[in-house]
C-alpha cells in the first residue's frame, strides 16, 4: 500500500487548449485535474502543489520541487514523474513504488473554492470529513452502512463549542463500524484505525514474537538461515529440499526511504535467495506472509517476477470516479508480472496468509493467484484492504485516511472486506497454537509441497 494524498473528483471542468511549451514553460506547467482522486495540481515555476477538493472544500495539500525534466521530489523523498501527452491537454503522474499512474486533464484555473479560506470551526471540519468519505469511499453498500444516516446522527451534536477531543471522538465513532484498516483518523499523537473483527494488527511486537517462534520451532533444523532488508525478509533452506521465505512487509528495507533504495535492497536479497544454483535444486518454496504490514505494491510485483518464466496479469486497478455514484470507476489499469532477467524459480509455491496479511501483503498474494505454476494458499483469509490510502487534510488541522481503489482479478472479482481466502484452511498463530507449540499452516505447507502433482483447486 502506498500512502497518497489525493481524493475523488467533483464535476469535471472543460479543458482548454494549452499554450505551446517553451524552454521557460515546460509542457506540464499549468493547472490539472486528476481523474478519480478529487485532486487538482498546480505546476508552476518548478513547484508542484496539490489541492484536495470536495464539493464543499478546497484545501492545499502536499508540494514537491522539480528535480529534473518532469520529475518532482516531495519532502519525504517520494519522487513524482509527470508526463504530458501529445495533445498537451492530458498528462499522467506516477509516484515511485506505485502500480499504475494517475490521469490528468488540463483545466483553465483552480476551482473558485481554492481562492477562498476555509473556516476552521468544528462544523466545517465535520462537513469536510463527511463529504470526503461521501465522494470517495467505495464500500458503504458492501458494508451495510448508510453514510447519510451517519451524518444525520452526528452532525446535530457538533457546534462551535465542540472541543477538539470531542470532535476526534465523533469522527472515530462514525467510521468504527466500517472495520476498515485503511480508514484512519489522526489528530497529533491521536491515531485511530481498526482491523477486521477476529484479526490482529501486524505490529512490530507481534512480528518479533512470531519470528522468534518460527525460528525456534519451524526452522530449528534449517540451513542457511539469513535475514535481509533490515530483518523484514528471512530465508532458510528446509531439510526436505524446500525453501522458506518470510516477508514481514514491503517497506523499511533500507535506511534511505526512497523507493530506489528499497528496490536495491530487495534485489540484493533476491539475488542471494533465488540464486541460479538454488533455483535449480529447490523442490518447493514456502512464502510466509502471515504477519505482513504492507508497503509498496511494486515491490511485491518485483518478487513475483522472480517466480515465473511466463508473463501474466497480476491484477487491474481502478479508482472510484464519480462523487455522486460509487459504482462509477476509472478505466482499470492492468499490472502484469513480467519474468525477471536472470535466475527465477518456477516450481511449486505455498503461500501462507492470515488476517495480519495486510495491504501490499494482499496485493502480492493476489499477484500470485494466477501464477502459471503450482501455487497453493494455506492459512486464513487476508485482512481485506488493497487500495492506496488517501490522506486528506481537514481545515482544523486533523487528517483522515481512506481507500478509494479496487484491485480486480482477471475475472473482475475483488476481495475488499472479506480478504483473499486460502485454498487450505489452517489456524494461524492462535493462543492454542502457541501454547501447544504448533504451526499447523507451516506443517501443512511442508506436507503439500512434498507431494508431487498436488495443485490448488
Amino acid at each position: 500500500m502506498r500512502i497518497v494524498t489525493a481524493t475523488a473528483v467533483v464535476l469535471a471542468l472543460a479543458s482548454q487548449a494549452a499554450p505551446a511549451a517553451t524552454a521557460q514553460q515546460p509542457a506540464t506547467d499549468g493547472i490539472w485535474r486528476m481523474e478519480g482522486y478529487g485532486t487538482v495540481l498546480s505546476i508552476r515555476n518548478g513547484t508542484l502543489q496539490e489541492y484536495q477538493t470536495t464539493a464543499v472544500s478546497c484545501l492545499q495539500g502536499d508540494s514537491a520541487q522539480r528535480t529534473g525534466p518532469g520529475t518532482y521530489a516531495m519532502s519525504d523523498g517520494v519522487v513524482l514523474t509527470v508526463r504530458a501527452q501529445a495533445d498537451r491537454d492530458h498528462a499522467s503522474m506516477r509516484a515511485d513504488g506505485d502500480v499504475g499512474s494517475r490521469n490528468l486533464r488540463r483545466i483553465p484555473a483552480l476551482p473558485d473554492a481554492c481562492a477562498r479560506p476555509t473556516a476552521e470551526d468544528p462544523r466545517t471540519a465535520f462537513d469536510v470529513f463527511w463529504q470526503t468519505f461521501e465522494e470517495n469511499y467505495p464500500f458503504f453498500a458492501s458494508k451495510g452502512i448508510d453514510w447519510h444516516k451517519v451524518r444525520d446522527q452526528y452532525r446535530p451534536g457538533v457546534h462551535a463549542g465542540t472541543t477538539r477531543d470531542e470532535l476526534y471522538a465523533v469522527f472515530t465513532e462514525m467510521v468504527q463500524p466500517l472495520y476498515d484498516a485503511h480508514v484512519v483518523v489522526q489528530d497529533g499523537d491521536h491515531h485511530f484505525y481498526q482491523v477486521r473483527p477476529g484479526t490482529v494488527v501486524p505490529s512490530g511486537e507481534l512480528d518479533s514474537e512470531v519470528k522468534k517462534f518460527i525460528v525456534e520451532r519451524d526452522l530449528k533444523d534449517a540451513r542457511n538461515l539469513q535475514d535481509f532488508a533490515q530483518g523484514r525478509i528471512t530465508y532458510a533452506d528446509l531439510p526436505g529440499g524446500q525453501g522458506y521465505l518470510r516477508i514481514s512487509g514491503f517497506a523499511g528495507y533500507a535506511g534511505d526511504r526512497a523507493y530506489a533504495a528499497q528496490l536495491a535492497e530487495l534485489d540484493r536479497a533476491l539475488d542471494t535467495v533465488l540464486s541460479q544454483e538454488r533455483t535449480r535444486r529447490l523442490k518447493g518454496l514456502i512464502i510466509d506472509l502471515r504477519i505482513n504490514g504492507g508497503g509498496d505494491d511494486a515491490l511485491g510485483l518485483h518478487i513475483a517476477e522472480r517466480l515465473t518464466d511466463t508473463p501474466y496479469l497480476a491484477y487491474s486497478k481502478r479508482a472510484r470516479n464519480d462523487p455522486a455514484d460509487p459504482t462509477q470507476h476509472t478505466r482499470p489499469q492492468p499490472a502484469y508480472v513480467t519474468p525477471a532477467q536472470g535466475p527465477h524459480y518456477t516450481g511449486p509455491v505455498a503461500v501462507l496468509t492470515g488476517g495480519s496479511t495486510v495491504s501490499a501483503g494482499e496485493t502480492f498474494t493476489q499477484a500470485l493467484m494466477d501464477r502459471p505454476d503450482k501455487t497453493v494458499r494455506i492459512g486464513q483469509p487476508t485482512q481485506g484492504v488493497f487500495s492506496d490510502v488517501m490522506v486528506r487534510k481537514l481545515p482544523n488541522g486533523m487528517s483522515a485516511g481512506l481507500p478509494n481503489e479496487e484491485f480486480l482479478t482477471r475475472s473482475g472479482r475483488t476481495f475488499d472486506g472479506t480478504g483473499i481466502p486460502p485454498h487450505l484452511t489452517e489456524p494461524v498463530f492462535t493462543k492454542d497454537e502457541f501454547d501447544k507449540k504448533r504451526d499447523s499452516a507451516f506443517d501443512r505447507a511442508v506436507n503439500v509441497l512434498r507431494k508431487t502433482g498436488v495443485t490448488a483447486s
